[in-house]
């Protein structure tokens, strides 16, 4: 029998991959939205010289990290289901988005995410910029 040209399997990939390119966008969308909103805090601390509003920085901060790292966390578990979909056979597919399998690897939790190399490194260094800025704006 002649495989279709879109199979359950493919059109079940699709679906995930959507899901995939929506966390990936939102992780993007979040850095911006980090960077915009520190950097107004900074502006309005050098302008006012009032360090307050450095200090109130680190609160989007920390929002920003734990929310970038539940999108990543939701982007690794889709990721893990697009690998059991790809290895599965075009009867068993029943194009299921349930993520709840992969989470309880370290790496697909909210917490391993958040810990995450790249998001230490992106927002611990921002944080440490902060920090300078912070010396730097007096």
């Amino acid at each position: 029998m002649e495989q279709q040209p879109f199979s359950n399997k493919h059109k079940h990939l699709e679906f995930v991959q959507a899901a995939i390119n929506r966390m990936a966008g939102n992780l993007f969308l979040l850095k911006g939205w980090s960077i915009t909103l520190i950097a107004a805090l900074f502006a309005l601390a050098a302008k006012d010289a009032n360090k307050s509003y450095v200090l109130i920085a680190y609160f989007p901060l920390l929002i920003f990290w734990c929310l970038d790292g539940y999108f990543l966390s939701q982007e690794r578990r889709f990721r893990a289901l697009y690998d059991q979909v790809r290895q599965k056979s075009e009867v068993d597919i029943d194009f299921s988005m349930d993520t709840r399998p992969f989470s309880n690897d370290s790496r697909n939790s909210w917490a391993g995410a958040i810990l995450s190399r790249t998001l230490i490194i992106y927002y611990a260094g921002l944080a440490i910029v902060m920090l300078v800025l912070m010396f730097l704006v007096r």
